[in-house]
């Protein structure tokens, strides 16, 4: 008990210190927390090991369309609801969902599963203008340090996950990308701009040490798998000159798959890949799935594969994103809930830290998902069925009901290109992501916005505070897998 109120107390301290500094805990302050890389490990100040397991935080600091409920992606979002709500309340719709998406319950109940890490996924957009480049915005750390605050105060470390970077580094939405080109590795401005971010975030936060590391680049996806390493190489020299001790996390090229790139190993670093298990996604388990036997040794394999650089290195391994998407249906789901074991059995047995995505959305991902009875989800519950039925997002929808749309331009494409086979997934997923998630959601986004155009303050900030921790519901039994209730 006593040991338990000294570290409390010294939380409480680091934090006071923290908000004092403007930003920064003081050298020496809980310093004792700060992590670094050893050998293969992740070890505290005293040299003991850490094995970092917690959660994703999307759908706050960085919006995706089916954690949050619009179509399209988050810039075209955001460009939507300011036309039909006009700058004050939009911008107290925002303000007020910013500050109760993660409060001091979530941080209570992160804790209280034995969880020990949250990863931040931020969006470049909340400190850069694109029409006034290099100058961060004022303000714009104001939800971040909280995130981080409320996390040290529960002993709980923080990654600081750049999830989308100016001009896109991958193809897809979670980039905030509204089309299918990556264009951050195209011109130089944009990396230019995404090291003078990270000199700012690494400014602030050198001196935290329940933030665990910096997490640079999300899912990069360069077509010529030549341009990933070497930028990495100069991101990572910009950094250590503001910060030379928290550790970095650099995940694999295409989606954090591809390290055959990758040529040395840096001190302080954690090489991250995403371990997605298709048949998480659908399908007989174990079973053929697409053509091939997948069962848990297959899906061991995958993982293998995709940590060969980590494991070959002898350094760290941290699976920075993982986890099914939940159908509802009880006798689909424990497919999915047996994928899950079968992940977390294969991380522990190497000693792998991760991070599941995902700890907020409107049902298919998450561990907490919102309660039907919110005023949010009353106004969009209508909404969120007909994007459903039209296949609008690129992630965890089905085609079902367009297919005699879908087919047609399959068939076309196979019949007319059958060598086109387009980066990164070849022509059926890019096709789907043409189709449905650009053209279909576009049309789609004038009605989700025209969904708030007219309500008043008040209404707006029930509708923000319906993502309040205490408006989600909890779903158990993925919460008694990752807390180990079950095996």
């Amino acid at each position: 008990m006593r040991r338990a109120a000294i570290r409390l107390a010294l939380a409480v301290l680091a934090i006071f210190m923290f908000q004092e500094s403007g930003g920064a805990v003081k050298p020496g302050v809980g310093g004792g927390n700060r992590l670094s890389v050893s050998g293969d490990q992740i070890v505290n100040a005293k040299g003991e090991p850490v094995v970092l397991r917690g959660f994703g935080l999307g759908g706050m600091l960085h919006m995706e369309n089916f954690i949050n409920g619009y179509p399209a992606n988050e810039e075209a979002m955001r460009e939507g609801l300011l036309e039909a709500l006009g700058r004050e309340k939009y911008d107290l719709y925002f303000d007020v969902l910013l500050k109760n998406y993660f409060t001091e319950p979530d941080a209570e109940y992160i804790h209280s599963l034995g969880m020990n890490l949250v990863r931040i996924p931020i969006n470049y957009h909340l400190f850069e203008d694109d029409m006034n480049p290099r100058v961060i915005r004022q303000g714009a750390f104001e939800h971040l340090d909280r995130v981080i605050e409320l996390c040290a105060k529960h002993e709980i470390y923080t990654i600081i996950d750049l999830h989308a970077l100016p001009g896109f580094q991958n193809q897809h939405w979670h980039s905030d990308n509204p089309t299918h080109v990556a264009l951050f590795w195209k011109h130089k401005d944009f990396q230019d701009r995404a090291i003078i971010l990270w000199e700012a975030i690494a400014r602030r936060y050198r001196d935290q040490p329940w933030v665990a590391g910096y997490d640079l680049i999300n899912e990069p996806a360069d077509p010529t798998g030549k341009l990933v390493f070497p930028y990495y190489r100069r991101l990572v020299d910009a950094v250590r000159k503001v910060d030379p001790d928290h550790i970095l996390f650099l995940e694999g090229d295409r989606y954090a798959r591809d390290f055959s790139s990758f040529t040395e190993v840096w001190d302080n670093v954690v090489y991250a890949n995403h371990d997605y298990a298709r048949p998480g996604f659908g399908g007989e388990y174990p079973g053929v799935i697409d053509g091939r036997y997948m069962d848990k040794d297959s899906l061991e394999r995958d993982f293998l594969q995709k940590s060969d650089f980590m494991l070959s290195r002898k350094v760290p391994i941290w699976v920075g994103e993982f986890g099914p998407l939940y159908t509802g249906d009880p006798k689909r789901d424990e497919t999915r809930y047996r994928v899950l074991k079968d992940q977390l059995a294969y991380f522990d047995k190497y000693g792998a830290s991760w991070c599941i995505w995902l700890y907020k959305d409107m049902g298919l991902h998450a561990i907490l998902h919102q309660k039907a009875d919110t005023p949010y989800m009353k106004l969009v519950s209508s909404f969120l069925a007909k994007k459903d039925s039209l296949g609008a997002d690129a992630w965890g929808s089905s085609d079902r009901n367009i297919r005699s749309i879908m087919a047609p331009i399959e068939d076309l494409f196979q019949r007319e290109f059958p060598g086109f086979d387009p980066y990164p997934s070849g022509p059926n997923r890019h096709i789907r992501q043409l189709v449905r998630h650009m053209l279909i959601s576009e049309a789609l986004l004038p009605e989700y916005c025209g969904l708030f155009r007219g309500l008043s303050e008040k209404e707006l900030v029930a509708l923000a505070e319906s993502f309040r921790f205490e408006n989600y519901v909890k779903r158990q039994r993925l919460e008694d897998i990752l807390t180990g209730r079950e095996k």
